[in-house]
């Protein structure tokens, strides 16, 4: 299989916390450490780790916190294709507490791919999946030459004015940025994909199928829920893109999730198929 990210990441320093400190607290970290995250650096490492490579069509900062960015995902063993900005890399913080909950401050607007950069987008012709976080309208038209297209609502926006097809979107029941409504897209997704946590989720076809599945097993103990989203959407991307009927593919999303959680970071943890 051949698969792919179009979207963004930002360079992040983890902390871990015994808790996220009250207001004018002062917390102590027994461990920090540094790792590209965000949602495309975080699901092109996943679908990696399934299909065996995997590309990232991103952005990055013109400096040099975004050279490090790209240098430390090609050690990932990614292929990136990536645009450069005059403008500094977006970065994030992120605290760790005891229960392995992550929260996180965002530094400075996300960096996604434009349609007009130089990338490799021909190569997306020949790609079976791709999962889509961010980018500007021609960014998600030339995502959508894939075979299948998988999406986050997370750049609701954009996909309503590109006006393309999703085979799939991955929406929360319970995050506010990420909630869908039928209706806030034209043409409607063919799968809307709803995630609750710990209790599963739910899924609904366009011609009104529905289904729902429980939590995967965790394969130890909860260590860092950071990147387990993600890393649920790409396992998703990877089962619709290998052709598997819904249920089969968010049975493997749901592992991908629950496989990144007991990793400390985004990819300690996750899942090779």
């Amino acid at each position: 299989m051949r698969v792919a990210v179009v979207g963004h990441m930002e360079w992040c320093e983890f902390a871990q916390v015994p808790h996220v400190p009250d207001p004018g607290e002062i917390v102590h970290a027994s461990r920090v450490f540094q790792e590209p995250g965000g949602g495309g650096a975080v699901a092109a490492v996943q679908l990696m780790k399934l299909a065996g490579s995997a590309t990232l069509y991103t952005a990055f900062g013109d400096d040099e916190t975004g050279h490090r960015s790209r240098a430390r995902l090609e050690e990932l063993g990614l292929h990136v294709e990536g645009g450069v900005r005059p403008e500094p890399q977006r970065r994030g913080f992120v605290h760790v507490d005891e229960r392995g909950e992550r929260t996180i401050t965002v530094l400075g607007p996300r960096l996604g791919p434009q349609g007009a950069d130089p990338l490799a987008w021909d190569g997306l012709d020949d790609t079976d999946s791709v999962y889509l976080t961010a980018g500007d309208v021609e960014a998600v038209r030339q995502a959508r030459r894939a075979r299948v297209l998988v999406a986050t609502p997370r750049g609701l926006e954009t996909l309503s004015h590109a006006h393309v097809e999703l085979d799939a979107l991955v929406s929360s029941g319970r995050d506010p940025g990420e909630l869908y409504e039928r209706g806030d897209l034209d043409p409607v997704p063919r799968i809307v994909v709803r995630t609750l946590g710990a209790a599963g989720g739910e899924w609904e076809t366009a011609a009104g199928e529905r289904g729902k599945w429980g939590p995967a097993p965790l394969p130890g103990p909860i260590r860092d829920a950071y990147g387990a989203g993600d890393s649920f959407a790409a396992g998703l991307t990877y089962g619709l893109g290998a052709g598997w009927e819904i249920d089969k593919a968010v049975e493997l999303a749901a592992r991908c999730g629950a496989a990144c959680m007991t990793g400390s970071g985004p990819y300690e943890g996750q899942l090779r198929l």
